[in-house]
């Protein structure tokens, strides 16, 4: 601690000094967790993305991207609840090593590939054609020459 407390003044200087810093943490970590979607990026990182080095994404083992390590335990769990519902030990257990193996190709890019496509199809779908607002001139009936 590079100050000294040497009076009353001194301490007391120093704790209001601490409570103000207690006040400005409170208020930062009350708007880090102040939505939902603050709280899912808090937890997110948790887990460190993969670095691009030489264009190539080397994940590692202890790096994989949430998406990867989310569809290692859904592929299986899906699979196993609805297609191999009333399969065998056996069967199941080569349904959770071969998903296992079939979720290392799932990762944040083509997931993100996949959403970019199903989103661009959909807006192919319901892109509004723009309306007519400019109504033609009011044109009178021709009655013929006046007498």
């Amino acid at each position: 601690m590079a100050f000294q407390i040497k009076s009353i003044h001194d301490l007391q200087d120093e704790i209001f000094r601490l409570k103000t810093v207690e006040d400005q943490q409170s208020v930062l970590l009350k708007a880090r967790f102040s939505s939902p979607s603050a709280i899912f990026s808090s937890v997110l990182t948790l887990f460190p993305r993969s670095h691009d080095t030489d264009g190539i994404k080397n994940p590692g083992l202890f790096h994989p991207d949430i998406i990867n390590l989310v569809s290692r335990f859904v592929i299986p769990l899906t699979l196993n609840k609805t297609i191999f519902k009333h399969s065998n030990f056996i069967v199941k257990t080569l349904v959770g090593l071969v998903s296992q193996k079939a979720s290392n190709y799932v990762n944040e890019d083509s997931v993100s590939g996949v959403w970019g496509t199903v989103k661009g199809i959909f807006e192919k779908f319901t892109k509004k054609k723009p309306k007519h607002t400019d109504k033609p001139a009011y044109r009178q009936p021709d009655l013929g020459p006046a007498i």
